[in-house]
């Protein structure tokens, strides 16, 4: 096999309280890529679709070309490759667009090469394109587009990742609304120290939010789902954002908050119907400020990326 797809799915990351250690894979929308061998050495991006010509295609400068740069380097494999990246995630939609791309460029030259690599040994290559990405190389979306499920990181020096079980009939509503946030904005408008009153109680909630998808605990999970560090100060870049969040508890959600940097929000239900109507909900609530959205019910994919085979190519020089 000289060329394979691969797909990786849009993420929530912080999850309210959980800034930069939380993140949960959805099932839809994903990012799909094909990754064929080349006869001439070096990372190349033959196409782009979908992002309206706006992200580079440059090897050295796109997530998905950085990341099977990285990977290379630490295998010592000195084999070309072609990358066609198709997106379906909007971009600066705080879904985890930059994180898809790379994720599932890995999981694609990975298989292309034998898989010799464990899928969380993947990771910092990931990592690695989101701080070309965003100048930070956090692992709260790409960690759990590659795993797949509710991840917490716990550390960042040792990385140490690992999986929460959730419910099976926990779902997400996604709802993006025609606007764009970049992740380096959002992360302007944070503060370099907060008061400890406030850490203790964001402790409280990450514990909270933990117990709740393990026991599980509904009650508890819409309890915990506050952040008083980030989402104070980020929710003044999105309309109404006080009101939708009432908006979606009076629907039915557990809670909702600001998916990543934002400016999709984010919404956890008990039920796939309660779940649509929550989004039918907010994207009333957005119309009002005559913003468009786009809604995705899911539950949490428990999956993370995954590989197909394709036809056969001829190996491009």
């Amino acid at each position: 096999m000289n060329s394979i797809k691969a797909m990786a799915p849009a993420t929530v990351a912080n999850v309210s309280c959980g800034f930069d250690i939380f993140g949960f894979a959805v099932e839809s929308p994903c990012d799909e890529v094909i990754l064929t061998l080349r006869d001439e050495p070096g990372v190349v991006i033959t196409s782009i679709t979908g992002d309206g010509g706006r992200l580079p295609t440059d090897a050295n400068r796109n997530t998905a070309g950085v990341a099977v740069q990285e990977y290379l380097k630490a295998t010592g494999y000195n084999q070309g490759i072609a990358i066609e990246l198709n997106k379906h995630l909007p971009l600066g939609s705080g879904m985890g667009s930059s994180a898809a791309s790379s994720v599932a460029a890995l999981v694609a030259v990975n298989h292309l090469m034998g898989n010799p690599l464990k899928r969380d040994e993947l990771l910092p290559f990931a990592m690695e394109a989101e701080r070309v990405a965003c100048g930070s190389a956090h692992a709260d979306n790409v960690a759990p587009s590659l795993l797949g499920g509710f991840v917490l990181i716990r550390s960042y020096e040792p990385l140490d990742v690992t999986r929460i079980p959730t419910p099976d009939d926990l779902y997400c509503t996604l709802i993006h609304p025609q606007l764009e946030l970049k992740t380096e904005d959002s992360r302007n408008v944070l503060k370099a120290s907060v008061p400890l009153r406030d850490a203790v109680r964001q402790w409280g909630n990450i514990a909270g939010l933990v117990v709740g998808l393990m026991k599980p605990d509904y009650g508890l999970i819409g309890r915990s789902l506050q952040d008083y560090i980030a989402e104070p100060l980020r929710s003044v870049l999105i309309p109404g954002f006080d009101r939708i969040k009432e908006t979606a508890v009076q629907a039915g959600a557990l809670g909702a908050g600001i998916s990543g940097s934002g400016p999709t929000i984010f919404a956890l239900s008990v039920s796939a119907a309660t779940a649509k109507k929550v989004g039918e909900a907010i994207r009333d609530e957005f119309e009002g400020f005559r913003v468009e959205s786009e809604v995705y019910v899911s539950r949490i994919n428990a999956m993370g990326a995954t590989v197909e085979s394709v036809e056969q190519k001829e190996n491009i020089v």
